[in-house]
């Protein structure tokens, strides 16, 4: 009898367990279905610029997080990937220009990506960056650079890929398809795939190495010294373009040059290096010129004894435009760093120009300081020398 009744009880869970459906697996859902939708409302008529698309984001998304993610649906969801140029990559493209081709066509690479979505954070008052660096898929590093997006969202940073968050290429061909695991992705995460060639990019207190990279050891490692990436993006952000080119580029090749990207990253950062140092020196060229020019027409004016009348700082402006031009000329030519034998030699005498110069200018000052303490009688003598038996009495 147990045994009968044993049996009969299995064949009952049988055929219950038969009767049962299958659960069918939750929905995803958006968690930023609302942003999402008024997002992708934005007119037609407002899309031809950075400038209005930003004009949208500001007028309907009040935080900073909703900026950001409507920023983001919106470039993902209206860029379709142009796979025929997908190698045609030229970082050192006028970023105004990649920003309004990809506006009228609809199509870009990661760069046209990244430079829209960049400059319309920028535009919404959200600090951004365009980064840029190499990747590793299937676990193998890619030989053509790629370029993404730092953001700072009330107060931290995160990291953004709209080209991968857009879709994947299949055969040849381009899959729309939104992908949120590339939206606001904390560091730790994205290193395992994205280097970038700067790695205060990286936003980690124990940077990886390219050589880690490489070798998928992109865990914390805090036996490495530590490193302030905050503190480094602030003092980053106070140094003009040609300081900001050297911190880049003493970051790079400490980090190591594993591969012809980054040879041709720092080769490039040092041209840029060489060549703002010419630029600097024709500027200082240009200031020394307009300063003596300037100074021409004062000495000119003074020995005209001021006429036609023009008030005394009408005067001193006069003066001034001319001392801080030349003032210019020499504070340009002393920020040019290690400047090579043939600068070198040229700035030295370009030195040798402000110097002969420079007496001139502190006897004028002098002069108009003394002549504009005096009366109307006082400031007349001064244009005349007057002499007894060949002796100046004033």
């Amino acid at each position: 009898m147990k045994q009968i009744l044993f049996t009969i009880f299995l064949l009952s869970l049988v055929s219950a367990s038969r009767g049962q459906k299958t659960a069918s697996p939750p929905k995803e859902v958006n968690p930023y279905a609302a942003t999402d939708a008024l997002a992708l409302q934005l007119p037609d008529s407002m899309s031809g610029s950075t400038s209005q698309i930003a004009t949208y984001i500001m007028a309907n998304f009040p935080t900073d997080s909703e900026k950001v993610r409507a920023i983001f649906i919106w470039v993902v969801s209206n860029l379709q990937y142009d796979i025929d140029n997908m190698f045609a990559i030229n970082f050192y493209e006028k970023k105004e220009e990649k920003i309004a081709k990809a506006l009228k066509t609809r199509k870009g690479i990661c760069e046209n990506y990244a430079a829209i979505f960049s400059d319309v954070c920028l535009k919404s008052g959200l600090n951004a960056y365009v980064v840029t660096g190499y990747t590793k898929q299937n676990g193998v590093a890619d030989y053509i650079p790629h370029a993404w997006c730092a953001g700072q969202v009330n107060g931290a940073w995160f990291l953004f890929d709209p080209t991968w968050g857009s879709g994947y290429a299949y055969n040849g061909k381009f899959v729309k398809k939104i992908n949120n695991a590339y939206y606001k992705v904390v560091p730790e995460r994205l290193i395992r795939s994205h280097m970038p060639f700067d790695p205060m990019w990286q936003f980690l207190n124990y940077p990886v190495s390219n050589q880690e990279f490489y070798e998928d050891r992109v865990l914390e490692n805090k036996s490495k010294p530590y490193f302030s990436y905050t503190d480094s993006i602030a003092a980053y952000e106070k140094l003009d373009e040609v300081d900001k080119y050297r911190a880049t580029a003493r970051r790079v090749e400490a980090n190591g040059i594993k591969n012809s990207l980054l040879y041709n990253e720092l080769e490039f950062l040092k041209r840029e290096i060489e060549s703002s140092k010419v630029d600097f020196y024709n500027s200082a060229v240009a200031d020394f010129n307009d300063g003596v020019n300037n100074f021409n027409d004062f000495i000119n004016y003074q020995n005209k004894q001021f006429k036609p009348i023009k008030p005394d700082a009408d005067i001193q402006a006069m003066f001034d435009a001319a001392y801080n031009k030349i003032t210019s000329a020499k504070n340009k030519l002393n920020q040019i760093a290690d400047p090579g034998p043939t600068i070198s030699a040229m700035i030295s005498s370009f030195h040798r120009s402000i110097d002969d110069v420079m007496p001139h200018m502190q006897e004028q000052k002098e002069w108009l300081s003394k002549y504009f303490s005096k009366g109307k009688l006082g400031r007349a003598t001064m244009f005349t020398k007057y002499t007894w038996m060949g002796v100046p009495l004033n």
